[in-house]
């Protein structure tokens, strides 16, 4: 075939999808004369973000996507073309003298095109403040890079049809293009950029840890890959044993391991993490983390004053370093100032005052112990078994902005919680009314206790009942707390403050029997509320030696904003003998899965400084940033809520054979 032949053939193939119609037209002829995106074509001169009325006059190529057409004339239409800088608008004046303009109108829709013309000033009336509103570009001339289907899945461009989650996910790479999504990972690459910056400031050395690591139990559940590495020598019972790498959870081991080694005094990476865990709307199986490691951070203060506002931990270098890179970024990326620094409370009081261990702290509405304001006889029954009675009380003069969400609010999931609505009626008696709480109170005591509470005809009380010492991460009133100011934001009644309220919360439990999702590991032993490396208070350590396992604090804390939980660190044991007891008499851990820890003791022997650190949720954090609910709105390339991905069509079987390889056998029904 000659050389001609061969470019025509192809410039067919690349107006194939052209419509029959199209190609009888007059202007078919000059399509395909502009076809050329496998030729030389004119090198753009600027984006189409940057355009500006001191730009009028001169000459531009613009290359980008062709939007839809706006007509205005016969002789006049608008096209904007997009590219990852933003949009111009494109002039089209149709004559004779550019009778070959005319073929632009025949384009599908996000077409790749490069167009010359002439930058103008819009009329007055015309212009926009934002972006390139105050210009347009005149087209004298434009080439076809490459014609875009005509059957697309969906326009990318089209905000007023609603496409599906599922085909948005699948032509994730037409989703990207809308301009939402194209902001959100701008920012993500501004914020990186940012953390980087700060740290390298403050002297952390960016150092990549592995991804193939061994399976641990340190919690959450892993990802296994197959290995054909050491297959000869794997052998168990004198049959060949299939070998598997484990996909870290968290850089935790081999960040710990870099400070121990003395080579790095402070460690950061912006980590790839993986857990096999339900997908939720800010989670997913792969995620990413803004992961520290400080070594001769502090082992807490010789104090035991209990006031609220306290950092009674140690690492508090920790969190120094966190509340500057934090303040930075909101004050580049959202010109807020934030304070110096931000509000710490204790668990305790975090699950007492909104029953909840990342407690959204914008919500005017917190938890009362109304158990001391009972009469001696009621408060000696709910004192003998170890519980408390709880309250949210809502009042018409402070809470108008919830009452009608908590009218409608639907408890019936909860069963520990009860409502009361207070009238003339039943004003006396509300409590001994509560079927749950079965209480007896003459009408003096009922009368005393309203006096002491502020109780009011018009007021509604919710109730619930728990144990005193609070377990896990929230409690009946305080997840209704939240379903309260959800409901009433819907209904417009309530608007969170735009000023972001970050708190500090510490002292969690050390340990734990009341995390399902570490069940599957602990089968009924404690688990780590953290992770099993973490470091409890020194004014705890004697409980811990003495078996007093529910007594023992951590010197644990999250970073949590606006009721989310976007970081998470703590101190860690540094001395191996602690490390040991921890792991067998505590977690009572088998010597097969103490083993998988050796290293790190071992390290720990050897001569380790007192460190701790943190981790930042990346893709929570932006998420908040970018204003979105979901995490998969702030990655290039999520998976889906069901931990799936519908782009690469992953996770996909495996052929036998290849199984075979790996010593993997599939199991049969």
């Amino acid at each position: 075939m000659q050389r001609g032949t061969f470019i025509r053939e192809a410039r067919l193939v690349q107006v194939s999808n052209i419509t029959r119609s199209s190609r009888d037209s007059p202007v078919f002829n000059v399509i395909l004369t502009h076809v050329s995106s496998t030729a030389p074509y004119p090198k753009r001169t600027h984006t189409c973000g940057e355009l500006t009325p001191a730009h009028a006059g001169i000459h531009v190529t613009l290359t980008g996507w062709l939007l839809p057409e706006r007509k205005m004339s016969k002789t006049m239409s608008f096209f904007p073309i997009k590219d990852s800088s933003g949009t111009t608008q494109l002039v089209l004046r149709k004559g004779h003298a550019n009778a070959h303009l005319t073929a632009l109108s025949e384009l599908p829709a996000e077409s790749i095109i490069a167009i010359e013309g002439e930058v103008l000033v819009r009329p007055e009336l015309s212009r926009r403040n934002e972006g390139t509103g105050q210009i347009e570009v005149q087209v004298n001339n434009f080439t076809l890079l490459n014609p875009a289907h005509r059957n697309m899945p969906f326009i990318p461009s089209d905000n007023q049809t609603l496409v599906n989650e599922d085909l948005r996910a699948r032509f994730r790479y037409l989703d990207l293009r809308r301009t939402a999504l194209a902001d959100n990972i701008r920012k993500r690459s501004q914020v990186s950029r940012i953390i980087r910056d700060t740290l390298h400031d403050d002297g952390f050395l960016e150092v990549e840890t592995p991804l193939l690591l061994k399976s641990t139990p340190e919690g959450a559940r892993e990802f296994l890959v197959p290995s054909r590495v050491g297959q000869s020598t794997a052998q168990h019972d004198g049959k060949q044993t299939p070998l598997f790498y484990a996909l870290p959870q968290s850089p935790q081991q081999p960040k710990q391991l870099l400070i121990c080694s003395g080579a790095v005094d402070k460690y950061f990476q912006i980590a790839k993490c993986f857990r096999d865990e339900d997908g939720r709307k800010d989670r997913q199986p792969e995620f990413t983390q803004i992961d520290l490691e400080m070594a001769f951070v502090s082992w807490g203060v010789d104090s035991n004053i209990f006031s609220s506002n306290t950092w009674r931990i140690g690492g508090h270098e920790v969190r120094t370093v966190i509340e500057k890179l934090v303040r930075r970024i909101w004050q580049k990326v959202e010109e807020i100032t934030l304070p110096s620094s931000f509000r710490v409370i204790t668990y305790n009081e975090a699950m007492a005052r909104y029953g909840s261990d990342k407690p959204d702290t914008r919500i005017d509405l917190e938890i009362q112990d109304i158990t001391p304001s009972l009469p001696i006889h009621a408060r000696a029954s709910f004192e003998d078994l170890g519980d408390i009675l709880e309250a949210i009380i809502l009042r018409p003069s402070e809470n108008s902005s919830f009452l009608r969400a908590s009218q409608k609010c639907d408890y019936e999931n909860e069963p520990n919680i009860s409502r009361s609505v207070i009238a003339d009626s039943n004003l006396l008696n509300w409590l001994c009314d509560n079927r749950s709480i079965n209480l007896r109170l003459s009408s003096e005591e009922h009368a005393l206790l309203n006096k002491t509470l502020g109780v009011s005809s018009g007021d509604t009380i919710w109730l619930s009942r728990r144990r005193k010492i609070p377990e896990g991460g929230s409690t009946a009133l305080g997840r209704l707390r939240t379903r309260i100011s959800e409901l009433a934001h819907a209904r417009g009644d309530y608007v969170p403050p735009t000023i972001p309220h970050f708190l500090w919360v510490t002292e969690f439990p050390l340990f734990t029997r009341a995390d399902p999702d570490k069940e599957f590991l602990a089968r009924g032993r404690w688990s780590s509320t953290h992770h099993p490396f973490t470091a409890p208070m020194w004014q705890d350590i004697e409980a811990m030696y003495a078996g007093r396992i529910d007594q023992v604090r951590g010197q644990h804390y999250d970073l949590v904003l606006n009721g989310v939980e976007i970081g998470g660190g703590s101190v860690r044991v540094h001395d191996a003998a602690m490390q040991e007891y921890i792991f067998s008499q505590v977690l009572q851990l088998s010597d097969a899965e103490k083993s998988s820890f050796d290293h790190l003791l071992h390290a720990l022997k050897c001569g380790a400084p007192p460190h701790g650190g943190i981790a930042l949720g990346f893709d929570r954090l932006m998420a908040i940033l970018c204003r979105t609910s979901t995490i998969r709105d702030v990655i290039a390339f999520p998976k889906t809520g069901a931990g799936t991905d519908l782009l690469f069509r992953s996770p996909a079987a495996i052929n036998e054979e290849v199984l075979y390889q790996y010593g993997v056998r599939p199991t049969r029904c």
